[in-house]
């Protein structure tokens, strides 16, 4: 390819909306421009890093036995009806009727869609396990689209889903689907991809992963050890808590004092000698009472998967009040656990002489103690968020808090959608069975977002060499001169033909706006061209974010160069 014939301009300042390295360099380089709020079209550069990455994805999803198919982007609701996600999927899925008046949405997942197609071909047994995959466009309705291909509302992603006759074969096949992620990524050139556990959150199932691309940018929090990985949404520690001899319970004046912070400066204590009280309202309008220790935060995951419910929001003061609780002062003093669901935090059981509300205004009781003092039919379990330091549960280290960005996932889903839609096999005995499933997930755009977090300088991305979209690029400066720009032709000529992708900036632009555009679309390998390396009979190269460059004998360049990129694309096989 001819620069002077790409399409997609190079822009010289940062998009006044991109707060991240990848939107900006994604905008800047020619990759992507914006067609509405996290909608985006590819330019020509953009999308051959994207068919590359699918390629890679492809021969992986392929080599574990996968069989790709292509399932619709627009999707009946009766569907998701089946599977009874319809109603309990937030605005996040696109819902909407056709000139019919038939309910439809935009498929932002396919597990219904799949698991229709397979229950219409796989009746038995003997055509067990299976896996079908398929790169596809989705859509999610989201509320706050953000960092360019990195929370979007239009994307491409990679989803798989397995089909097994029991839990065992779902185990052993997940485990070659981990394996195969884990090469992706590396083929991909990630450079910090962490398997971490994970919440199954509106995909169900007991088992799940994420693979987290580690970048400062990214939305996901995770707690890392030498043996420990996991997302913030399940995470625990080892915390240790000291129980002493219970004291009176003391009722005591704290005019105005609301805050655990206010509350414990008023009576001169730290906040681990505090209960906080918090409360919700789920979606069936049930009150919940969270009681967690002042020193700690209330992790929202953890309560929605004890409970077993899909949504909490804050309670308002008049469902407080109403439940004989006070707004900032409250306790579970008085209360009635069986008209108030009340779950509290390990940290309340384990601690002893806490200051807790009093439900009376202006008024706090000094030394709370569970057993004593709490009313009988609470529930106990971990509902805390774990803190950066706080001890790891397996070595007892300091977790390390990192931000990463999801680029797959992988989910054991058992017969949560098989046994809703009736996708069942009969088995050796004649007799009808759900089947069990599991479901793989890579997001296509946001992998090469991350990559470019990964791996970037202050002049572009540092494409490795497996999905640059080309893997060498020849810069001819002062191409007017005598010999300049019959020396680039024949090495492009030459590359070509060897099956090297060559991108030849024949623009003759000023070097350094040649090479500031360089930069920007991160080819691994420059050669440039000038009439002083000519006059030595050399050629310039330099790697993508190398500073230094070297001078290489130009006689016989062309299987140099052939030589230097295979070796380079052995590091990502």
């Amino acid at each position: 390819m001819r620069m002077s014939k790409l399409v997609g301009r190079r822009i010289k300042e940062d998009p006044k909306d991109a707060k991240t390295v990848s939107h900006k360099y994604l905008i800047r380089g020619g990759y992507i421009r914006p067609v509405s709020t996290g909608i985006y079209s590819l330019l020509p550069i953009g999308k051959k890093i994207i068919q590359k990455i699918e390629k890679i994805i492809r021969e992986e999803m392929d080599a574990i036995d996968g069989q790709e198919v292509l399932m619709p982007v627009v999707l009946p609701a009766e569907l998701w009806e089946e599977s009874g996600r319809y109603k309990s999927v937030g605005p996040e899925l696109l819902r909407f009727k056709d000139r019919n008046e038939k309910a439809m949405l935009l498929g932002m997942t396919h597990e219904e869609a799949v698991v229709h197609l397979t229950r219409t071909e796989i009746t038995s047994y003997k055509q067990l396990p299976v896996m079908l995959y398929q790169i596809q466009t989705k859509y999610r309705d989201e509320a706050r689209p953000r960092a360019g291909l990195i929370r979007v509302r239009e994307f491409t992603m990679k989803d798989a889903y397995s089909f097994h006759t029991s839990q065992e074969c779902l185990e052993k096949y997940y485990e070659k689907a981990h394996a195969a992620y884990e090469r992706i990524f590396k083929r991909l050139g990630m450079r910090n991809v962490v398997s971490i556990q994970s919440n199954s959150g509106m995909m169900g199932g007991k088992v799940s992963h994420e693979f987290m691309a580690v970048a400062d940018c990214g939305e996901d929090t995770i707690f890392l050890s030498s043996k420990y990985k996991a997302n913030r949404e399940i995470a625990y520690a080892a915390w240790k808590y000291e129980k002493s001899a219970p004291l009176h319970l003391e009722k005591v004046h704290t005019p105005g004092h609301k805050t655990i912070e206010e509350v414990a400066g008023f009576l001169g204590m730290k906040a681990e000698n505090t209960g906080k009280a918090v409360f919700y309202q789920d979606e069936n309008k049930r009150l919940i009472f969270a009681m967690i220790r002042g020193d700690f935060e209330v992790n929202e995951t953890k309560l929605k998967n004890h409970l077993r419910v899909n949504e909490l929001n804050f309670a308002n003061d008049a469902m407080i009040k109403a439940a004989g609780a006070e707004p900032g002062y409250a306790s579970p003093l008085a209360l009635d656990a069986t008209k108030i669901k009340i779950v509290v935090d390990n940290s309340i059981a384990g601690s002893s002489n806490l200051i807790v509300g009093a439900n009376e205004a202006d008024w706090h009781y000094k030394n709370f103690n569970f057993e004593r003092d709490m009313p009988a039919g609470v529930e106990v379990t971990d509902i805390a968020c774990v803190r950066e330091g706080d001890p790891c549960p397996i070595t007892g280290e300091p977790l390390q808090l990192k931000k990463g960005i999801e680029v797959g996932n992988i989910f054991q889903l058992g017969t949560k959608y098989s046994a809703a839609m009736s996708c069942t096999y009969l088995n050796n005995e004649g007799k009808s069975m759900p089947m069990i499933m599991g479901c793989y997930g890579i997001g296509v755009g946001r992998s090469m977002a991350s990559v470019i977090e990964q791996s970037y300088d202050d002049y572009g991305p540092v494409w490795p060499i497996s999905i640059a979209p080309y893997q060498v690029q020849i810069c001819a400066i002062n191409p007017d001169k005598p010999g300049v720009t019959e020396a680039a032709e024949a090495l492009y000529n030459d590359l070509s033909k060897l099956g090297i992708e060559v991108l030849f900036d024949d623009r003759g632009e000023k070097p350094g706006s040649m090479f500031s555009d360089a930069d920007l679309i991160g080819i691994p390998f420059r050669f440039i061209i000038s009439p002083k390396t000519l006059e030595k009979m050399q050629i310039e190269f330099k790697r993508r974010g190398v500073k230094e460059s070297v001078m290489m004998d130009a006689q016989g360049i062309a299987c140099k160069i052939k030589e230097l990129v295979d070796k380079e694309m052995q590091l990502y096989v």
